[in-house]
């Protein structure tokens, strides 16, 4: 690689949400280790009603060589499709309130190690999940989840962090009801009488959850499992092992891989794709394997959960 080429590989797009929930913590830290690194960073502030993917088309014919990302799964969420379209590669800085993309992907939740992370790990492709045309890297769910993306605003992240998943949860667990929804995949469709539909391309969400205990957003496959329970007070017993990733293991939880699915409900409901609610049913999921790149390491650590 010759000079110019090598010093466009170090010029990156810089995107922060410093509104994020801990978007003032160690950032100007973080970004001085990048530039202690060699990269230069040119620093885009989004317009009101703007996003991620908005910046990142904006400035791509202007010689870039990455994007670096510095927020919550929202944000990362809302770069997905602009990703997808520039083939640029990603950094993560860690700001929001669950992480659960840098989680999946062993990068540290402290936004300096994981700025560390992109000055010295060369980026590696992942994949993503889409449905119904909107792409996300962790887990898009109908049901119970979409609801508590719904109830979950932002005043209860900024106040509680990870515990405001939980409060939110309590109060919606005793009003939720199962739904009859029609799930299609391999050549096959069933019925299920479900409180929640969930399709999985990383392996972690909704700030502590496990889609599946060995997933990861590299192995080319959707993780699905259905929650049929009777009553909502058995989800409380199930929750242990929704946190593991092992919530297939109980008779009365569907669980299969796919690399495709349709979902179909009686109504349209909301679909949460990584926290946002951008999408109703009927639901046609699909994979797409190795659409973008991340420096990130080269595979999850032993023991992470």
């Amino acid at each position: 690689m010759d000079a110019q080429a090598t010093a466009g590989a170090r010029r990156a797009l810089l995107i922060v949400n410093r509104n994020a929930r801990n978007g003032g913590a160690a950032i100007e830290e973080a970004l001085e280790v990048l530039r202690e690194a060699g990269w230069t960073l040119h620093e885009a502030s989004c317009a009101p009603g703007g996003n991620a993917a908005d910046l990142i088309r904006a400035h791509a014919g202007q010689g870039f060589g990455a994007v670096i990302l510095g927020g919550g799964d929202g944000t990362l969420n809302g770069a997905a499709p602009a990703l997808i379209e520039t083939g640029l590669p990603f950094g993560v800085l860690p700001l929001g309130t669950a992480n659960d993309l840098a989680r999946s992907l062993g990068i540290p939740p402290d936004p300096v190690e994981a700025a560390r992370i992109i000055a010295s790990m060369p980026p590696r492709p992942i994949d993503l999940g889409e449905v119904n045309g909107i792409p996300f890297f962790n887990v898009a769910s109908i049901g119970f989840s979409a609801e508590l993306a719904r109830d979950l605003g932002k005043e209860v992240k900024a106040r509680w962090g990870k515990l405001g998943y939980a409060i939110a949860a309590f109060r919606l667990l005793r009003r939720s009801r199962p739904f009859t929804a029609w799930i299609g995949h391999d050549g096959i469709e069933e019925r299920a009488r479900t409180i929640q539909v969930s399709v999985g391309n990383g392996r972690h969400y909704g700030g502590g959850m496990t889609v599946a205990s060995e997933a990861r957003p590299d192995d080319g496959r959707l993780d699905v499992y259905s929650l049929e329970l009777d009553h909502w007070w058995r989800l409380l017993a199930l929750l242990p092992y929704l946190r593991r990733g092992t919530q297939g293991q109980w008779r009365d939880v569907r669980a299969f891989q796919t690399t495709g699915c349709e979902v179909r409900t009686r109504r349209p409901m909301p679909i949460n794709t990584d926290g946002e609610l951008k999408a109703m049913t009927p639901a046609r999921f699909r994979l797409l394997p190795k659409v973008v790149r991340v420096f990130a390491p080269p595979h999850l650590p032993e023991g992470t959960s």
